[in-house]
């Protein structure tokens, strides 16, 4: 059977970390429509679990958009003095793909193993039923790749 249809790779991405924000989905909304209101594309998304009212989020936008990105965090900052945001950009998103993924278990366990055995730096983790997403520093994509393929051979 054949688990991965496809594996593909996104360069020239940005990671963008902001903590100790506000929980609340109102505000985690406004955060997103200001990188809306700029044209940038969101991609990856991961929330932190609340901690009493306080949260936090990732998120990945291209490269290219990494200017308008630290505009809006300075904006961001203004709001509350008291978020932390980080960016990181160089890096590249390998997504694994395969509509038999979805009944399918140990399969995103066998991607990480693979991406530990190349040793590489892994940012970000996002999946779905039929796709497994991970954010890597752009030097370890092709190890990555290479280590994943090899693991569903």
């Amino acid at each position: 059977m054949k688990i991965i249809d496809s594996i593909t790779v996104s360069d020239d991405v940005t990671l963008i970390s902001i903590s100790n924000t506000s929980a609340d989905i109102d505000h985690i909304a406004k955060v997103f429509n200001m990188f809306s209101d700029a044209g940038i594309n969101v991609d990856m998304i991961s929330q932190l679990p609340p901690s009493g009212a306080n949260s936090g989020f990732s998120f990945t936008v291209n490269d290219n958009d990494f200017i308008s990105v630290l505009d809006i965090c300075a904006e961001l900052r203004k709001l509350n003095g008291e978020i932390k945001i980080s960016v990181s950009n160089g890096n590249s998103k390998i997504s694994v793909s395969g509509e038999a993924m979805r009944d399918l278990s140990g399969v995103a366990a066998k991607i990480f193993s693979a991406a530990a055995s190349s040793k590489a730096d892994v940012r970000m983790i996002t999946t779905s039923e039929t796709d497994v997403s991970l954010l890597v520093v752009s030097t370890d994509s092709e190890e990555v790749v290479k280590a994943i393929e090899k693991a569903f051979s």
